[in-house]
């Protein structure tokens, strides 16, 4: 079994086809949280939209179906004295709690981890609702399972409670008598809580990506500490903008990070060199026209700009047709279709025009006759302004990045 890598695709079946049972020590699972929100961003170089829709047809109960085969593989995946921690919310946390009682067992739950944050107040109906859920469970109820105890610095006051301590008098500048404690013996600290206070990422914070829904590094410093080693093997089935993986290799630990989204997967890989990997492997990032037609809409859009080093149009209301632009100012429209025909020529061309510019590109599949023939009759109509509209397929992308 391969690590210290990425694989690009369904987890379910990553999972299946790659990684072994009883291999993996840890498992940190964040997942989408059946939140009915969509999140779009647009990432700073230019070429690429993250975007998707934490809406489930059917409700709970198709994002729960959806959920079941993924945690179902977690387990299988898990050495015996490993350990996987669920990350979510309110929003589906009763629901996915039977969910892990069903496939771990109930004896294998260890903790309700409640990760709390400060955030600016949002309505009053309401107890702000300032925290998330983690469960932590274990594949074996023998006590066999891997854990550091951690700890939070003791307090004066806990530290009379626990008689370990004598005073110390001495003075301030002013001759003031100030007692300070001192232990009589060293001690590591209060054993950690299972209500961590922790903050959210701030948004000038040099680790924040701009992913919608990333979780701060302290958060799975901790994780990794208390439930792994050494060298053991961390495993992100969600794994988004890269965090568990970048915690994990900071923390000598080897990793596996799952995403099915290629512009993640790429986020990711450029992450780790950031903190020193020379090498990042990647595996199954879409290489054929089958694949690139099976990828989410932006995904493919996405993957169109970044070989053509163009750049996203961000607006998506009003965009008079344009998706984006390659060559600097070139307007682009983007069809993840087949046979596209002379009808889009001629938006197209409108929206070109409106634009102010003299060329644009379209991007699709494949063309009719007839959409070669209106780029022809556009450019002979147009000698004079010089109107130009290139049409490029995804196969001739290929050929040539």
């Amino acid at each position: 079994m391969e690590t210290n890598v990425i694989y690009c695709g369904d987890n379910t079946e990553v999972l299946r086809r790659h990684i072994p049972d009883n291999s993996i020590d840890l498992i940190y699972a964040d997942p989408p949280f059946f939140s009915n929100r969509q999140y779009e961003i647009l990432w700073g170089d230019g070429y690429e939209l993250r975007a998707f829709e934490d809406r489930w047809k059917g409700g709970i109960n198709n994002y729960i179906a959806w959920m079941k085969p993924k945690i179902a593989e977690c387990r299988r995946v898990l050495k015996e004295t490993g350990s996987i921690y669920l990350h979510c919310d309110y929003h589906a946390s009763h629901r996915l709690r039977e969910l892990m009682d069903g496939i771990f067992g109930e004896d294998n739950f260890r903790n309700e981890i409640i990760w709390y944050y400060r955030r600016w107040p949002a309505g009053r109906e309401q107890f702000q609702r300032n925290h998330d859920n983690i469960y932590f469970y274990t594949k074996s109820s023998e006590g066999i399972h891997t854990f550091n105890p951690q700890y939070v610095e003791p307090t004066p006051e806990t530290l009379k409670r626990w008689g370990k301590q004598k005073q110390r008098v001495t003075f301030d500048k002013k001759g003031k008598r100030k007692p300070t404690i001192e232990l009589k013996e060293k001690s590591k600290g209060v054993l950690m809580p299972d209500v961590w206070e922790i903050s959210i990422i701030a948004p000038s914070a040099k680790e924040r990506l701009g992913y919608p829904t990333q979780k701060p590094e302290a958060l799975l410093e901790r994780i990794i500490n208390a439930s792994s080693n050494s060298m053991d093997i961390v495993l992100d089935p969600f794994c988004g903008c890269g965090t568990t993986i970048a915690v994990a290799h900071k923390l000598g630990r080897r990793w596996i990070g799952i995403d099915v989204s290629p512009t993640a997967c790429k986020l990711m890989a450029k992450r780790m060199r950031n903190i020193g990997l020379a090498q990042v492997k990647t595996i199954g990032l879409p290489r054929t026209v089958e694949e690139l037609k099976a990828l989410q809409p932006f995904e493919f859009q996405n993957w169109v700009f970044e070989k053509l080093h163009g750049r996203v149009n961000p607006r998506k209301v009003g965009d008079m047709g344009i998706d984006g632009w390659v060559e600097l100012d070139v307007p682009t429209q983007v069809k993840q279709s087949e046979k596209v025909g002379r009808n889009v020529i001629d938006k197209f061309e409108t929206a070109i025009r409106r634009y102010g510019k003299k060329k644009g590109v379209i991007v699709a599949f494949s063309f009719t006759r007839d959409a070669y023939d209106e780029v022809a009759r556009v450019k002979l109509l147009n000698e004079m302004s010089r109107l130009e509209i290139k049409l490029k397929t995804v196969e001739e992308i290929l050929k040539t990045t």
